[in-house]
């Protein structure tokens, strides 16, 4: 990987942790930064060496939202430079992220603010710091929740808390978010790291192209029905046959019925050393 300024990108046991490393400016995000994502998620996207990405922030903060110096009053004269800088930041934060081709899990270890919503809401999976304050802050100063923020908090959220946060710009805690939903658990803030250590190790006990075709599935099925749904899962599934170079299913099948060393239900299919 190429030297990053405004991101740090570290691999260790297949899996690759991309630090948002802005900590003066609580990891606010600068048109500099999402290039720099734009380009690490492109290059990580074709890594034979990642099965699991994880996405956090540097110091106290996962991310203040948008840098609304360098990201809107820099670019508010120059319509071009404000419509590449608002691509940029959707194409990572939404596009790449969102289909990246392996699990993602979002690591909220503070501030979680505005647009870092999104990134947030990317990522399939999350764990948060009981300490960490999230919060939709654009009203405070005069916009929308924007990018496609507004659509994200109503898919992750129930109707009332996305609209009560979205129109008073309250503040919530860890707690409250795995309460509403918008991640999967929350932790005190010393405990983060090791409780994403143990759901990154769990993942990799699985089939990287099963949760690969699973979280494909899961996100393209949703906005079909169900005869475009039953089609396209035929196909998805078609298609894992000739993704899965271990033979995941064959395996499954043959140490549940015939060696009785699994049970599908309890845990998964034992992998070799050379595929885990």
């Amino acid at each position: 990987m190429p030297h990053y300024e405004c991101i740090s990108v570290e691999t260790e046991d297949r899996v690759t942790t991309v630090t948002l490393n802005r900590p003066h400016k609580r990891n606010a995000m600068s048109p500099q930064l999402n290039d720099e994502m734009l380009d690490a998620l492109t290059r990580l996207s074709t890594d034979g060496g990642t099965d699991v990405l994880v996405l956090t922030g540097a110091g106290e903060s996962f991310s203040a939202g948008m840098d609304l110096k360098e990201y809107f009053r820099e670019t508010d004269h120059d319509p071009v430079l404000a419509d590449k800088a608002r691509w940029t930041m959707r194409e990572w934060s939404y596009n790449r992220l969102r289909f990246f081709p392996r699990v993602t899990i979002a690591a909220v270890n503070g501030w979680c603010f505005g647009g870092a919503f999104m990134p947030l809401i990317s990522c399939d999976l999350a764990i948060a710091a009981d300490e960490a304050r999230f919060g939709l802050s654009e009203v405070n100063w005069g916009i929308l929740p924007g990018g496609l923020v507004t659509r994200d908090i109503a898919m992750a959220l129930g109707y009332r808390d996305a609209l009560f946060y979205a129109l008073t710009g309250d503040t919530f805690d860890g707690r409250r978010a795995q309460e509403i939903g918008l991640v999967n658990s929350s932790v005190p803030r010393e405990e983060l790291g090791e409780a994403v250590r143990e759901l990154t190790a769990k993942l990799r006990k699985l089939n990287p192209e099963v949760l690969r075709s699973t979280k494909e599935t899961f996100r393209h099925a949703a906005t079909m029905n169900y005869e475009q749904a039953t089609d396209y899962m035929a196909a998805k599934s078609a298609q894992l046959l000739t993704r899965d170079r271990e033979d995941g299913r064959q395996k499954g099948l043959s140490q549940f019925l015939d060696t009785k060393e699994i049970k599908p239900g309890l845990a998964p299919y034992q992998r070799t050393d050379s595929e885990a």
